[in-house]
């Protein structure tokens, strides 16, 4: 989830605005004679949403995931806070499209770096990157209570996790194991887990061992995954 969202530029056309098909004294969209209709949403492809996504994605980063409402979504874009909820069934529904998002852009950093000349290279770099890292934290916190979210990073994390064990897998058949017996789902779970951690404690401030841990590592990549001349990993 390392997705980095610009800042919110669309502005609301004729389109985006809901046109509800109900009377406005019917909220909760009953129509008249008493039967229930489906809540209009807005189009999934809409530029308004993508700028409430974004925006949305911004707040977590800037001010944690207690700071996003409606309303200071909706003021971050310039827009009437009744369209987060024309687009968004609830605030859980919000979220989980901006962590889709960031999952999709992800995996898409994940095939270009496992197709690229230095795929663990690449992936340690990847998840390293701080932006991602805060982001997943703030989710991580979210899907303590919210079940939907929770199962998501987890339907997520599991896709993830797959693919880049095939790749270090073939990797390990094309030019032999230099990490001994270490599977490649146990070399997925390393890359991963310690470029998170040093990520997470370099937020907070915390440096001490880094540079002993990332010796040990670029040892191991110099081994399994070395460039053959100088140049940005």
């Amino acid at each position: 989830m390392t997705t980095s969202p610009a800042r919110p530029t669309a502005e609301v056309s004729d389109t985006d605005t809901p046109k509800p098909d109900v009377p406005k004294s019917s909220p909760t969209g009953a129509r008249p004679g008493g039967s229930l209709s489906p809540r209009r949403r807005g189009a999934t492809d809409s530029k308004t949403r993508a700028a409430l996504v974004e925006a949305t994605a911004q707040l977590m980063l800037d001010d944690g995931h207690a700071a996003v409402t409606a309303r200071r979504v909706a003021a971050k874009v310039g827009v009437n806070p009744g369209l987060v909820h024309y687009y968004f069934q609830n605030m859980d529904d919000l979220f989980l499209a901006v962590f889709r998002q960031g999952a999709e852009a992800n995996l898409r950093r994940q095939k270009r770096a496992l197709s690229s000349r230095h795929p663990l290279r690449s992936m340690w770099k990847i998840n390293s990157d701080p932006r991602g890292v805060k982001l997943l934290m703030q989710f991580i916190v979210l899907a303590q209570d919210r079940k939907t979210i929770r199962l998501e990073i987890a339907a997520y994390a599991e896709k993830f996790r797959e693919v880049e064990k095939q790749a270090i897998a073939r990797v390990q058949k094309e030019r032999g194991s230099g990490l001994g017996s270490i599977s490649p789902a146990a070399v997925s779970v390393l890359i991963d887990g310690l470029a998170r951690i040093i990520a997470m404690e370099r937020a907070l401030g915390v440096a001490t061992g880094h540079a002993e841990l990332t010796e040990i590592v670029d040892d191991y990549l110099r081994r399994f995954d070395p460039l053959e001349a100088e140049e940005d990993p």
